[in-house]
């Protein structure tokens, strides 16, 4: 049938009366590209030259968009997404094409 992406924010952790619904999707591969577009759209607009992987994931984990997924109906396969590791592996590959001086 689908998939649900659905947004927490981090700013607001843990508050579902925060959390948005971003979209439906045909398949699960759209519904992951859909929560990879989110978090590399915020890390893209947080990151600033010279500053530091940690630095990046830091602002990400508190003012960053959670995005994850949810099959609309139980018999379908669920997804496994987690924004938070995807974040902490594009930090990591987004400073080693800008290394600091």
């Amino acid at each position: 049938m689908g998939y649900q992406v659905l947004i927490d924010d981090n700013f607001h952790y843990q508050d579902e009366s925060e959390r948005v619904q971003h979209g439906m999707f045909a398949t699960a591969d759209e519904a992951l590209a859909a929560c990879r577009s989110i978090v590399d759209d915020f890390l893209d607009g947080a990151f600033k030259p010279g500053m530091s992987a940690e630095s990046l994931y830091g602002l990400y984990t508190s003012f960053g968009e959670d995005p994850f997924i949810r099959a609309v109906d139980p018999k379908d396969t669920p997804v496994t997404f987690s924004a938070w590791e995807y974040a902490r592996r594009r930090c990591e590959e987004m400073i080693a094409r800008y290394p600091t001086a």
